[in-house]
Formats: C-alpha cells, sequence, structure tokens
C-alpha cells in the first residue's frame, strides 16, 4: 500500500507566502476536496500547548491556521477552531490566555471562524474525548514539529493528544508513564479521531528538550500535508535523522495497520526528501534512541534514568510544575519547588509546561558514566 506526504519549502510566516506553501501543499495531494467534502463542518485542531507567542515556536503559527482556514472558507465549510490546552487547574481563564497570547483569537476573528472550547466530552473506549468530535463531520490537525522528551516526536499523531478531555490527560499520564504504554495510549486516540487532512507547520520548529519552553527553536522552513499521520511522523521521523521506527507512536500505529512507515511505500511531492533533511538535529536529552542499541537499552533500562529538575536561576517560583506533575512528586516548599523522586515517573510534565525553561534533565549515575 502507497501513501503521499507533501513537502513544501516557507522560509518564513510572512502572510501571502504561508497561503501560497499551504494551497501548494494541499493542491499537490489532489486539493482540498480530495479531502474534505464541500459546506462540511470542521473542527481545525492546532497545537496550542501553552500561553506562548507564535514568535516562541511552541504552539501552531496562527498563520498556518488561517491558511488553513481559508482553503476551507473556500469550499464554504462551516469552521470550528479548538484545542485542549493544558491549562492545569482546569481555570477557563488560562484557556482564554493561551488562545489570546498563540494569535489563534484574533485570526478566528478576523477569518470569521469559530473559536471553541472543549467544555464538554464523551467516553470513547478508554477515555474521554472532546464532544465537537461527534458535532463536526472532519478534523483538520495542524501540528508543530516539534521534539518531546518523553514521546521524542510531537506532530501528527501526539497532536491529537489535545482532545482528551482537560484534567484527564493527567490520569493518563499516571495510568501509562512509560513511554511505550503512553505510545500505545496516542495511538489509541489517533484511531478515535483519524482526521481528514494533516497539516504539519514546520517553518521554524522545536529540536532538543521539546516540546516546551526547554526546546530549541530552529528554522527548518518546511511545510508537510498528508491525510496518513503514520507516513507523516515516518517523515518527520526521516528529516530528524531517526528511523520511522525510532517514534513509538509511528512503530505502534503501523503495526495496527493505521498508516505507512516503509519510506519505500511513501510517496514525496514537492521538495525531494533528501533536501529536507536537518543536519545535527538535536534530540531530547533523555532520548537514547540515537545513541545505544536498543538490545543495551534493555539489559540497562533500571541504571539508565533521566529525571526533571530546577534550575535555580531561571526558576521565578510560579508553581506551574508542581500543578503539572501527574502524580504530586512536586511541592512548593519556602516558594521553592521540590521533587521527591520516589514519585517521580519521568513524564516530564514539569518541563512540557514550565514557562521560563527552569526545568532540566537529571542523569543518574550510570547514564553520565556511559556518556548519555
Amino acid at each position: 500500500m502507497r501513501t503521499t506526504v507533501s513537502i513544501i519549502k516557507c522560509v518564513d510566516y510572512d502572510p501571502p507566502s504561508v497561503q501560497e506553501a499551504v494551497r501548494r501543499a494541499v493542491d499537490s495531494l489532489g486539493g482540498i476536496s480530495a479531502f474534505i467534502p464541500a459546506k462540511s463542518s470542521v473542527l481545525v485542531k492546532p497545537n496550542l500547548l501553552m500561553a506562548s507567542p507564535p514568535e516562541a515556536a511552541i504552539v501552531t503559527h496562527p498563520e498556518v491556521v488561517r491558511s488553513v482556514i481559508k482553503l476551507l472558507k473556500g469550499i464554504n465549510c462551516s469552521i470550528y477552531v479548538g484545542d485542549g490546552p493544558s491549562v492545569w487547574g482546569n481555570e477557563a481563564g488560562k484557556e482564554d490566555e493561551v488562545y489570546e497570547k498563540s494569535g489563534i483569537r484574533r485570526v478566528c476573528e478576523e477569518e470569521g471562524a469559530a473559536l471553541v472550547k472543549f467544555e464538554n466530552k464523551r467516553w470513547r473506549k478508554k477515555f474521554p474525548l472532546a464532544a465537537w468530535l461527534d458535532k463536526c463531520d472532519c478534523v483538520v490537525n495542524i501540528p508543530k514539529f516539534k521534539t518531546h522528551s518523553l514521546t521524542l516526536l510531537t506532530g501528527a499523531i501526539k497532536n491529537l493528544f489535545g482532545f482528551v478531555w482537560k484534567t484527564h490527560k493527567v490520569e493518563l499520564h499516571k495510568k501509562y508513564f512509560d513511554a511505550a504504554d503512553f505510545c500505545k495510549m496516542l495511538v489509541d486516540v489517533y484511531e478515535e479521531v483519524k482526521p481528514a487532512l494533516t497539516v504539519v507547520d514546520g517553518i521554524t520548529i522545536i529540536e532538543g528538550d521539546g516540546p516546551g519552553t526547554s526546546g530549541k527553536a530552529r528554522r527548518a522552513g518546511l511545510l508537510l500535508a498528508g491525510k496518513d499521520c503514520v507516513a507523516l511522523d515516518s517523515v518527520l521521523a526521516f528529516i530528524m535523522g531517526l528511523k520511522p521506527e525510532d517514534i513509538l507512536t509511528t512503530k505502534e500505529a503501523a503495526g495496527r495497520g493505521l498508516g505507512v512507515c516503509d519510506m519505500s511505500s511513501i510517496s514525496i511531492f514537492g521538495e525531494r526528501l533528501e533536501d529536507a533533511v536537518l543536519k545535527d538535529f538535536l534530540l531530547p536529552s533523555a532520548s537514547l534512541q540515537s545513541k545505544i542499541p536498543r538490545p543495551v537499552i534493555e539489559l540497562a533500562k533500571k541504571l539508565l534514568k533521566f529525571y526533571p529538575c530546577v534550575e535555580q536561576d531561571n526558576c521565578v517560583k510560579c508553581a506551574l510544575c508542581a500543578q503539572a506533575c501527574p502524580n504530586k512528586a512536586i511541592t512548593m516548599k519556602r516558594g521553592k519547588p521540590v521533587f521527591d523522586y520516589s514519585k517521580c515517573i519521568s513524564c516530564f510534565c514539569c518541563q512540557e509546561f514550565c514557562p521560563h525553561a527552569a526545568i532540566k534533565i537529571k542523569k543518574s549515575l550510570f547514564a553520565r558514566i556511559a556518556g548519555l
């Protein structure tokens, strides 16, 4: 079975340039009507991790969202835009701040799209997902190309975790704290959502200790599109200098027959894949995939450990890390975050949601001796 992915160069977020690049990415695959029927109700799902400005590269850039909205308006769709930001504490005002600071609210107002919140839920097999999935005919997925300390990549499949209802995300981190189990759960979500189209914002990306403020922004100058999220994430892995099966969500989803990860079975339109590869790509500090063979990891994984820790010079004592911790391993003592490593499950939620890059990676002695 073959599948198709488009890769289009786009050097910056100049609105006309982004609109042209998104249109080319979709048109090279048959046009928007090949994915979305005219006059459909469509839920557009960007990556809005936190209240972060677009230039920080942590959220999907609003100009990419605008460009997708314009394509949908061209076939008279009813357009709804929303995400389930990880605003710990379930405070509605924080969701408003995410929509405002990310620039998504402004784009929706200017383009006449409805900005929605995932207030209601419906249980689907193992977990509750946003009820907006039942209200719309199709989902357009617009992830940001970023690294992730737990899953290695947050791309097409990982972005759908935002559909999990509110603080139930915390429960899933607690239940599936092992990376392999967590990635299987993410594939469960993908199997439920099944986006009709995915457009990846890879113009400015996050490498290193992503997906939040501890990562490093890098200009990649790419937009990708396709229907098969497994194929898209396989292509992103190749661009990172990895094999598709190094991404556990990709390996799991391909094993279930939910998409294609064999690079020889993925047709690329637009740029040559080899020209899109990013040299000297920085993987997360906690990642072992490119450093030692997997059989060795299996033998030594009890000794090779990575933990979050606080860099006090960057810490502003906001306590968001303590709020984000699903296992209550962080407490505030004398205004400073303190870790109880007997409770820490190394999910790196604290690092993911720290707005000030104050959470770094601590390595076990064996990991340091191994030079990791």
